[in-house]
């Protein structure tokens, strides 16, 4: 692990490359699973205020999920998360285009109907963040559905951290990203 302000960042993440591959994997991360995707506190309030402009591009199966049980909910392991479609593992907020997972939030966000991407831990993935009251936590979750995103990061030759980029500064600010490379480059 390394030092970086207040997070300890694991050095799988530095190690290992990665970029998404949407056109094999299809986006299969929103739909399988054994939960929704993780929420902080917060993003609870921010769900239930966005969730009327998001609506128009959910799936009519989402919608009828939010509609049962809310715009977030709680897991078997005591955890936020989005609810998830039927009781199975498909996100509540999964929409489709050309065969591929899109996020609604995600596509109001990119249309600009509201201001907030999506859950940081949907940006941050395959980077998962443990929080604790002192620090932060951040690893490399492995999935197998992520093989080709492993592959095509090979072959790009694009370690996880860079790949993240974005949802690393919007998480734990630019000043925290540029002390990241640094401690990377020091290694």
């Amino acid at each position: 692990m390394i030092e970086v302000g207040s997070v300890l960042v694991h050095e799988d993440i530095i190690k290992n490359d990665f970029v998404c591959n949407l056109t094999k994997c299809k986006g299969i991360c929103c739909v399988e699973g054994d939960a929704g995707a993780p929420l902080l506190a917060h993003e609870t309030s921010v769900l239930k205020e966005i969730y009327p402009k998001v609506k128009p591009y959910m799936t009519p199966k989402g919608i009828a999920a939010i509609e049962e049980q809310g715009t977030h909910v709680i897991d078997a392991d005591g955890d936020l998360t989005t609810p998830c479609v039927d009781g199975d593992k498909e996100c509540a907020y999964v929409t489709w285009e050309n065969g591929i997972t899109k996020c609604a939030i995600e596509k109001a966000y990119e249309l600009g109907e509201v201001h907030w991407k999506k859950p940081i831990s949907c940006h941050l993935y395959p980077i998962r963040a443990t929080h604790y009251p002192e620090f932060d936590v951040l690893h490399y979750d492995r999935w197998h559905i992520c093989h080709d995103a492993c592959t095509f990061g090979k072959d790009l030759g694009v370690p996880v951290y860079k790949f993240l980029k974005d949802p690393l500064i919007r998480e734990y600010g630019e000043d925290w990203y540029k002390e990241l490379e640094l401690a990377v480059d020091a290694l």
